[in-house]
């Protein structure tokens, strides 16, 4: 048997490999097998008693922690096998600190290194406090805002006056200094302590071509309220149809989950990195994509089944699980999974890369929607989104007709035409020829 990520195989003893024990202790523990070559074959040890008596002094000396060291035969050969737990506290090789990652052993730095430090000391990024902050750097209207959401799961909160004691009951607040999460959840500019904590929303017609683009800041629920108000104003191209006269417009994704995926971004987002949570909207699709990755030994199938909640920030989950944000249980994937099914929307895809997760929602496709819209039904007016995509693929084929462009824009053929009628009106385009071998020309800038 091969290496892994908790067996690792050494024909003779090096003290170097103090740090392979060092890496087994800050993951989930191993075992180092001396006397094997690479794929575990035994190949004997000269020095096994030897080292059976100096190992076990040497991994406390260097390292402070105890580890279980024990010769074994294999066919008159003779290795030692040590056995590693994993430690509660970090543990360090000359000053350094180490990481299992599948069957290679990783120097943490950085932000991996802070991230790992916080976490065993049984502290999370939001629970640190901000020297420099003060109840007048947050704003009032967002904890007012919070304590209306939060009056289901936290009956009295309406009737606290005063917003220190709000933060004190939210754990927010740390022997009279704010906490990380304070600001955060209800800063006032929350750029000035944290400038990479914002959103940044964009309309692409391939993975490299953008058309449009905006940065969302703020305080994480002005974040939240104010993509999803973006979304609707700019982005989202409404889906018409009609239940006997009454008009409806039901967007293209489900606003439930895409809300679901957002707040779990935020929450579990790694906030020492300089990259934004982004929303991506394609024309079939809609991607949010987050520096944040999996907690530790949970696989992306997990998220398939009934999991653990384990958020990377406890403040930030606690207080929009208490606003109703969000549940505590685990269920968020399961939910947004089951939100797409009932709105007959393909699942949504989970998929980490790295450090960076994301999740993807499929829009429904053309031939499944309606097409029971009046042709002369008047729509609202798109915000210069889908005529910009209709004029690029005009330039792209001058040739091309109604039922493809229906196709490229994800919308009906009765859309495509007063799309096309209202581009004619305002002197942007024309069409020339006969119906029939016609092709379309652009005469100015939408």
């Amino acid at each position: 048997m091969g290496e892994t990520d908790n067996i690792e195989y050494k024909s003779e003893w090096k003290d170097d490999f103090l740090k392979v024990i060092c890496a087994f202790a800050n993951t989930r523990g191993g075992i180092l097998y001396i006397g094997k070559d690479d794929e575990g074959k035994v190949v004997g040890l000269k020095q096994a008693k030897e080292l059976l008596e100096q190992l076990p002094n040497k991994i406390n000396n260097r390292l402070g922690i105890i580890s279980s060291v024990s010769s074994q035969k294999d066919r008159g050969n003779e290795f030692l096998k040590i056995e590693v737990q994993q430690a509660s506290v970090p543990i360090s090789f000359q000053g350094r600190y180490y990481k299992r990652s599948g069957s290679v052993v990783l120097e943490l730095q950085g932000k991996q290194l802070s991230d790992f430090l916080l976490k065993k000391s049984g502290v999370t990024w939001d629970f640190l406090t901000i020297d420099d902050v003060s109840l007048k750097n947050l704003n009032e209207q967002s904890i007012e805002k919070f304590k209306s959401y939060a009056e289901d799961r936290l009956p009295s909160i309406l009737s606290e006056k005063d917003n220190l004691s709000v933060l004190h009951k939210l754990n927010l607040v740390e022997k009279g200094k704010l906490r990380r999460a304070a600001v955060m959840l209800f800063g006032k500019s929350v750029k000035l302590w944290f400038p990479q904590a914002h959103v940044r929303i964009g309309r692409f017609l391939s993975e490299t071509e953008m058309i449009a683009s905006d940065i969302v800041e703020g305080n994480l629920f002005e974040q939240v309220e104010s993509v999803f108000d973006i979304l609707r104003k700019k982005y989202f191209i409404n889906r018409i149809h009609y239940e006997g006269i009454h008009r409806r417009e039901v967007p293209p994704y489900p606003i439930d989950a895409l809300r679901e995926a957002l707040i779990n971004a935020l929450i579990h987002r790694n906030y020492h990195s300089t990259a934004a949570t982004q929303v991506r909207i394609y024309n079939d699709r809609l991607q949010i994509i987050n520096d944040g990755g999996l907690a530790e030994g949970m696989t992306v199938e997990d998220l398939k089944k009934t999991h653990l909640s384990q958020p990377r920030h406890i403040l930030l989950a606690d207080v929009f699980y208490k606003a109703g944000f969000i549940e505590s249980w685990g269920s968020g994937t399961l939910k947004i999974t089951e939100i797409c099914k009932e709105h007959d929307l393909k699942e949504p895809e989970f998929e980490q890369q790295g450090n960076y997760f994301s999740v993807t929602f499929f829009s429904s496709t053309v031939e499944n929607e309606p097409e029971n819209e009046p042709e002369n039904e008047p729509e609202n007016e798109p915000e210069n989104g889908r005529y910009k995509l209709i004029i690029y693929e005009i330039k792209k084929n001058k040739f091309i007709n109604i039922d493809q462009l229906a196709t490229k824009m994800n919308v009906n053929r009765s859309t495509i035409k007063r799309d096309l009628s209202a581009l004619k009106d305002k002197g942007v385009i024309m069409r020339t020829g006969p119906a029939k071998g016609g092709c379309w020309e652009i005469l100015k800038k939408e």
